[in-house]
């Protein structure tokens, strides 16, 4: 049974774990699509408005890229400013008008809450693609299939793994709705590693408490030998009051191969939502890291795209008919041949 089907995706809290059994499943069979094997018209006709009033690279391109891959096409409206948000213009309002010329909607919004305010007055489904300091589902799904997968890799499985999270736990909604999702498995243990001015949130630690996991909260790298993922964060300084009170923070915790060396186990996956920033007084990780296997942050992106398009296919209720609009991908095949 599809649950997805005409609903909006807003939150983490919407998921069990049949929930994302199911999601998994569906973005199993988008690979083929997505390593352009083959193609689907599944979604030919149908327009994806995708709304982003606040700076993104991967998400703003990996949702398009997920419904051209589907056969939809794509409208895009990228920053407050172009927007008639500037004019003043409520977020029912736009809504209303933006939904009409749309099958579905993927936004993102500075401000918390903003994109479940919107879907109140869509006529069509809202997937939310971040809304400031509180939620990222869609990232939080496709970090946990990576870590699925990965530890797979390795014969390990996500109940019972131990995950270090490192840096600004504070503001960084892609580790509050992970550490929330992961909280629906068994026996996790959490190693939360930040200034104590950038430690997770209360409610965050609440919940993974109450799920009976273990965690230990620390300001120092250390007891992470048998850690399974390194899942490391930048400092959000968008949601800092001024760039000098985000510079107090930069570059604290930087992860290179020395000291992976030192600190972890040779087989810990190394995870990162990405944008990482790599000027000199921040470089959390290393470019030293990039030839380390473990190093999964590319795979990440690669599985952001099979995860929003399951989460197309599911919402707009294609999900097991996909197949049937298959054709060849003939570009592919003969740029493969040269």
């Amino acid at each position: 049974m599809n649950q997805f089907r005409g609903q909006h995706i807003l939150s983490v809290n919407q998921f069990d774990r049949d929930a994302i059994r199911q999601i998994f499943q569906v973005a199993d069979r988008m690979a083929p699509y997505a390593h352009r094997k083959k193609r689907t018209r599944v979604l030919d006709g149908a327009i994806l408005g995708n709304l982003f009033f606040e700076a993104s690279t991967r998400t703003r391109v990996s949702f398009g890229t997920a419904f051209n891959l589907l056969g939809g096409e794509v409208r895009e409206t990228a920053g407050m400013a172009t927007s008639a948000l500037s004019k003043g213009e409520s977020l029912y309002d736009t809504a209303r008008v933006l939904s009409s010329y749309s099958d579905i909607v993927a936004m993102r919004h500075p401000d918390a809450g903003s994109v479940a305010e919107f879907a109140q007055g869509s006529r069509v489904p809202v997937i939310n693609g971040g809304d400031g300091a509180n939620e990222h589902p869609t990232q939080a799904l496709l970090d946990l299939y990576t870590i699925s997968k990965e530890l797979q890799f390795h014969g390990d499985n996500i109940e019972g793994m131990h995950i270090a999270m490192v840096g600004d736990l504070k503001h960084g909604r892609t580790v509050h709705s992970l550490s929330k999702l992961l909280s629906l498995y068994k026996n996790i243990r959490f190693t939360l590693i930040s200034p104590k001015e950038l430690a997770m949130p209360d409610s965050i630690i609440d919940a993974i408490d109450k799920a009976g996991h273990r965690y230990t909260i620390t300001e120092q790298i250390e007891g992470l030998v048998d850690a399974d993922i390194c899942y490391q964060t930048r400092i959000q300084e968008e949601r800092f009051p001024s760039q000098a009170e985000a510079n107090k923070y930069r570059g604290k915790f930087r992860l290179n191969q020395d000291i992976y060396t030192r600190h972890f186990q040779s087989k810990t996956v190394i995870m990162h939502p990405l944008p990482r920033d790599s000027r000199a007084d921040a470089n959390e990780l290393d470019n030293d890291l990039n030839l380390n296997p473990n190093l999964a942050i590319f795979r990440q992106v690669d599985n952001g795209v099979l995860i929003r398009m399951a989460l197309f296919a599911l919402t707009l209720g294609v999900e097991d008919i996909v197949e049937k609009y298959d054709c060849e991908v003939q570009w592919y095949s003969n740029k493969q041949n040269i």
